[in-house]
């Protein structure tokens, strides 16, 4: 029998799950989403390749329990960050930031779109991940407009505007070139949006 991971059978499945989305979020970073294989991801994880199939069906059900752990873990963390900041161009500033420093994830993924190399229905549960977060960027956005340091705009446009921005920019090591590239890029980004925005 397998040897239990944690104090409980829940927490040994919660603790082998987190060690394949780890696995499977380097691997991607690696080489790209379409060439890991299942195997691959569970000798990384050091878990038996059998039990992989005791969590997941398959490679893209991973995938999307994968996002879901990421994004889910992205919104706690953005409104965590979020919570004692009223000012809409603060609001803004920490969500570039947050965004900026995800390490890895779905979408830092070298090689082939996702979306040409999973099913049509991953390719609409994965939308519904993207949605969620820029509900939160639109929030932003229209509390902005409200108090006049934004105006008027089409926002589904500009938070797809941003977000193409934003996606797989890579940051440099922890240090003073990290900062410096983090402030040009939300200076960008708020200057984009019509405000009238200072470098930190």
């Amino acid at each position: 029998m397998p040897k239990i991971i944690g104090s409980s059978l829940a927490e040994h499945r919660a603790r082998v799950r987190e060690k394949l989305f780890g696995a499977l979020g380097e691997l991607m970073e690696e080489r790209g989403f379409e060439a890991v294989t299942l195997a691959q991801i569970a000798a990384r994880a050091k878990v038996g390749r059998t039990s992989v199939y005791n969590h997941f069906a398959d490679k893209e059900d991973l995938l999307l329990a994968f996002i879901e752990y990421e994004t889910g873990h992205f919104v706690s963390n953005l409104r965590h960050a979020l919570k004692d900041v009223e000012d809409p161009e603060e609001q803004l500033r920490v969500y570039v930031r947050e965004q900026l420093m995800l390490q890895h994830g779905y979408q830092f993924t070298p090689g082939t779109d996702l979306r040409s190399v999973v099913s049509s229905d991953t390719v609409a549960r994965l939308r519904e991940h993207v949605f969620e977060v820029a509900a939160l960027l639109k929030s932003i956005l229209s509390a902005g407009i409200d108090v006049g340091i934004i105006p008027e705009q089409d926002l589904d446009a500009t938070v797809r505007l941003i977000h193409s921005c934003l996606q797989g920019w890579s940051l440099p090591p922890a240090g003073v070139q990290r900062e410096r590239e983090i402030n040009t890029v939300t200076v960008f980004v708020l200057r984009a949006v019509g405000m009238n925005a200072q470098a930190a």
